[in-house]
């Protein structure tokens, strides 16, 4: 609704809720969380002003270069807006928990790997930032639509821990089906990781500070600075239809 408005169509924008975001929302005060799962009673005295909590009912972060920032650069919709970077990501691994190494000094003191594995990491990321799917003369060797992942680990000679770290905690892989598809999706991700870490230095993840429901209601600031319309509350009844045309909601008995 933002794009279409700053594209001079005229916009009406309703919401059966009393909030933006949908199913993705922030939910504030918690009285209203308490509200929406039918919990019990109130929150407790301990857990503070109701106001002071915005909880994300499906919490996501931003990568900081990533497509969702850069349609907000674009946009200007980062002007309505205020990030954190979050301050750095863990990985649990044989019982320990253990930083994800965010600069090359954390790299080189990390336990995660032993010192040779490092050396061989650390080629191995050198190469995926040279990657550019666009010349081949990056590849060495390597064909990005049907080397598979597995090989090109095998090329780096990355042992077992560095591969299980480089797919779940960069590439961000929940399984391990990767391994045997081409490798090009996966490089791409590693680049995105490594370039959403350059931006900001402590970690590649962004969120915004008072929740992910900010993000729709930048876009309806945007939206109504050109001319759309936002209506919450607002139940839709029927799509009205003249000759085939729609020319109008029905909501609450009014067009």
């Amino acid at each position: 609704s933002g794009i279409m408005s700053v594209n001079g169509k005229k916009v009406l924008h309703m919401d059966r809720n009393s909030y933006y975001g949908g199913e993705s929302a922030s939910i504030t005060p918690l009285e209203d969380l308490y509200k929406r799962f039918n919990l019990p009673g109130t929150p407790p005295e301990s857990m503070g002003r109701g106001r002071d909590w915005n909880v994300d009912l499906i919490p996501k972060f931003l990568m900081a270069n990533g497509q969702l920032v850069k349609m907000l650069l674009y946009t200007e919709v980062t002007r309505y807006l205020d990030f954190k970077v979050i301050e750095g990501s863990f990985v649990y691994k044989g019982g320990k928990i253990y930083k994800v190494p965010s600069t090359e000094a954390e790299a080189l003191a990390s336990s995660l790997m032993g010192l040779f594995e490092k050396r061989r990491f650390r080629k191995f990321l050198v190469y995926v930032a040279n990657f550019d799917e666009n010349d081949p003369r990056t590849f060495e060797g390597v064909d990005p639509k049907k080397t598979t992942m597995r090989d090109v680990y095998k090329k780096f000679d990355l042992g077992q821990d560095v591969i299980d770290f480089t797919g779940h905690a960069l590439a961000l892989y929940r399984t391990d089906d990767y391994l045997d598809q081409p490798c090009q999706e996966t490089i791409n991700r590693i680049k995105l990781y490594s370039e959403s870490l350059a931006r900001y230095g402590k970690s590649p993840y962004l969120y915004p500070l008072y929740g992910l429901g900010e993000l729709p209601q930048g876009f309806a600031r945007l939206s109504a600075i050109y001319g759309g319309t936002y209506m919450l509350n607002k139940p839709i009844e029927e799509i009205v239809i003249e000759n085939g045309k729609v020319v109008g909601v029905k909501s609450e008995g009014e067009v």
